[in-house]
Formats: structure tokens, C-alpha cells, sequence
């Protein structure tokens, strides 16, 4: 049994493949890549609102694996709460204003995340090959 949230929003490919680019900078944390970050940086509040939107989709699109044997087990259910309320937590804070330093904080917290389950590389490349493929970033 799968549903979509309507809470959830649909990111364009573009916006996927700009805040890639970003997280991928935030993970490479060298002189070149700060350089780069100063770029993305100057749009504050929207930068950090992107990144708030598309951490809630990777949190519930990527990283969220339950299978769907188990899907109405708790374990599902308690994978499900955990997620929502990392979700809230993140867009919540994203949207309060922080600008620059909200999304960079925000990105390390979804590097973190994509360490434990791939290489952040590779994990944002997949990401990307859906976006170019035209595969929306929206709960399936």
C-alpha cells in the first residue's frame, strides 16, 4: 500500500541538478569549492528553502527503504513517523529565514544521511540520472 503525501512538492530538474551541485560542493569542503559555495550563497533564503524542499524528498523518495511486505508492520510505521518528522523538522528550519548557513548545515545533515546508506557521489549522480531522465523527485 503506497501513497503520495500531497505535502510533498515536485522539484523541476533544474532545481534538482542546482542543489546536486550544491550539496556536492557543501561534501568536497575544499578552497575551490568554497569559492564555488560563495556563488550559491548570495541567494540566501532561497537556497536554503531549495534545499529544505529537496531534503524532504530525498528523505522520503531515497532514503526511505521499507519494504512493501512491510510496509504496515511497525517497523514501516515507526520508518514513516521518523521521516516525517525529520522532514518537518528540516523544511521548518529552512523556511525560518537562515539563509546561506541554514542550507549549508542543512546539506551536511543530508550528507550525513547519504554516507550511511552509498557514496555521496555516487548517491547524488543516481539523483541526477532520474532528473535527467525526466523521473520525478516525488514520493512513489
Amino acid at each position: 500500500m503506497e501513497t503520495t503525501s500531497p505535502k510533498v512538492p515536485q522539484l523541476a530538474p533544474e532545481q534538482i541538478l542546482r542543489v546536486c551541485d550544491y550539496v556536492e560542493l557543501v561534501w568536497q569542503d575544499d578552497e575551490e569549492a568554497w569559492a564555488r559555495l560563495e556563488e550559491f550563497h548570495r541567494d540566501g533564503k532561497e537556497l536554503a528553502q531549495l534545499v529544505g524542499e529537496f531534503g524532504a524528498l530525498l528523505l522520503d523518495r531515497y532514503l526511505t527503504v521499507v519494504p512493501a511486505g512491510h510496509v504496515d508492520c511497525e517497523a514501516g510505521y515507526v520508518m514513516d513517523k521518523l521521516v516525517a518528522v525529520a522532514t518537518r523538522y528540516l523544511k521548518r528550519w529552512c523556511y525560518s529565514g537562515g539563509g546561506a548557513q541554514c542550507a549549508y548545515t542543512s546539506a551536511g545533515f543530508l550528507i550525513e544521511c547519504m554516507q550511511e546508506v552509498d557514496q555521496v557521489h555516487q548517491f547524488l549522480a543516481d539523483i541526477r540520472r532520474d532528473a535527467y531522465t525526466g523521473r520525478p523527485m516525488t514520493a512513489a
